[in-house]
């Protein structure tokens, strides 16, 4: 089934800055002095009701517009693998955290998979009105004008790096020891063994945290735990801003860096964003020269435990 993705991507900016609206409004609402007086009313069900109505209302536009793809999405996802056909994979608010906290780096993501490889994203932050595209060879934008990335510049080895990682939901060992040691390998000084990079970037927001990588701004985003709607939008857009996609050190063999339905199925992510090309190397060595680096220190767990 082919799909006009130039009419989609016209249709998700749409939707996108729809639920954005209802994201602003259900805050407001959180934060307005009637909600503070219902005694039902506590900071979780405000933010659970206001995610799950915008993803019905996604569902709905969805489904109206084209009736025979499918959606996969954070709030109804009861277990469905993405399969070939053309489906729509969207987390109705990202950076839920934030969310409850008026933090503003929370978005909205819709991503579109055809043969089970991200082919379009569309991911909005209503509260800065941010809005990033991505379409396959169609090139990525912020807010529809600004080319990604805005800028490429060199990046000769790790310690030279803004990395963003997430302390996640699961504050259980072997997880949260696991992701501590690795932040500790990274940041720690280099007379001590470790990388030091230049710092590490907690932002709360899976989908932002791969714009900011496609827009140059990280140089690279390190995730386990996600799920195909917190990456399937942004593994589109980082392509078409000529980042590259990585699965887990185990699992990855190839280091092609382009997204394929194994790494968004796989819940360990490494992102990298467009690098220039040296002398006698091309733009994908050079991201797999940096994934190889950072694959040599970090510590893997199995997700679902």
């Amino acid at each position: 089934m082919t799909v006009d993705l130039d009419a989609a991507l016209k249709f998700a900016i749409s939707i996108a800055k729809e639920a954005g609206q209802m994201m602003r409004d259900g805050q407001a609402r959180r934060f307005s002095q009637d909600a503070k007086q219902e005694e039902k009313a506590n900071s979780v069900d405000l933010v659970t009701e206001c995610d799950q109505q915008v993803e019905k209302f996604l569902v709905a536009k969805i489904k109206a517009q084209y009736p025979d793809h499918k959606f996969i999405g954070e709030e109804s996802y009861d277990g469905e693998q993405v399969t070939g056909d053309p489906t729509w994979i969207g987390d109705p608010i990202d950076g839920t955290t934030n969310f409850i906290h008026g933090f503003p780096m929370v978005a909205t993501s819709i991503g579109l998979a055809v043969g089970g490889v991200p082919v379009l994203g569309v991911i909005y932050n209503p509260f800065l009105d941010l809005l990033y595209t991505g379409a396959e060879g169609r090139g990525a934008y912020m807010n529809e004008s600004i080319k990604l990335p805005t800028a490429v510049r060199s990046l000769d080895s790790l310690s030279e790096a803004l990395v963003a990682v997430e302390y996640g939901s699961s504050r259980r060992d072997p997880a949260l020891s696991n992701k501590l040691d690795t932040f500790k390998r990274l940041t720690g000084d280099k007379r001590d063994g470790h990388k030091m990079v230049h710092s590490l970037r907690s932002v709360g927001s899976a989908a932002l945290n791969i714009c900011f990588v496609a827009a140059g701004q990280l140089d690279a985003y390190w995730e386990i735990g996600c799920w195909p709607w917190d990456v399937c939008a942004g593994m589109a857009i980082l392509k078409e801003a000529g980042g590259a996609s990585y699965a887990g050190k185990i699992t990855e063999k190839s280091f092609s860096g382009e997204p394929n339905a194994s790494i968004m199925a796989g819940r360990k992510y490494l992102f990298v964003r467009q690098l220039p090309a040296a002398k006698g190397e091309t733009v994908r060595a050079a991201q797999a020269a940096l994934a190889k680096q950072f694959y040599d220190i970090i510590e893997e767990w199995d997700p679902a435990t």
